[in-house]
């Protein structure tokens, strides 16, 4: 019923920057908030950034004054600007959207692929 799409991953040098955008489509009307989760191999998933529909947004420590995530209600979309990127960043960054109403329920997106390059 919700479906999310990312875009944007790629190759980076340590230093640069990507941003990653998710398009969220189908029955959003009661979505709670928004965010970005990366997992990377044989790690957990592990908190990136969300952002609440009251524009209200949290980080992991590993990304604060590094990340930022923001919102365009009008087009349904969410994105997360990566800057001064390390290998450490390197993941399959998931677009996450989260529903309180009627139920709680999280949906993910595909992934997409980020790699920092040292």
């Amino acid at each position: 019923q919700v479906q999310l799409v990312e875009s944007g991953g790629g190759l980076v040098q340590a230093g640069g920057s990507l941003r990653l955008s998710c398009a969220a489509s189908g029955s959003i009307f009661s979505i709670n908030a928004m965010g970005w989760y990366r997992q990377a191999p044989g790690k957990q998933r592990e908190l990136v950034a969300t952002i609440t529909s009251g524009g209200s947004t949290n980080y992991g420590d590993s990304v604060k004054g590094r990340f930022t995530i923001s919102r365009d209600n009008a087009k349904n979309m969410v994105y997360l600007q990566m800057n001064s990127l390390k290998p450490e960043d390197t993941a399959v960054y998931y677009c996450n959207a989260n529903f309180e109403v009627p139920l709680q329920y999280d949906y993910w997106g595909q992934g997409t692929q980020v790699t920092v390059s040292s």
